[in-house]
């Protein structure tokens, strides 16, 4: 049978699980600070005024 505790602790002692450590700590930090930010209809501005036409050449 295989020692799942003495393997584990050795990957996350690598360079290997220390940049999986930290991709899992930036994708938490990206989802935590993305779910704050909630732009909301007052705060967003028109693209171009009502009565201006935008021809694309």
């Amino acid at each position: 049978m295989i020692d799942r505790k003495a393997s584990q602790a050795s990957f996350w002692n690598t360079k290997l699980g220390h940049a999986a450590m930290a991709s899992i700590a930036a994708m938490v930090m990206m989802i935590a600070l993305s779910s704050q930010l909630q732009p909301s209809a007052a705060n967003a501005a028109p693209l171009a005024p009502a009565h201006a036409v935008i021809e694309i050449a």
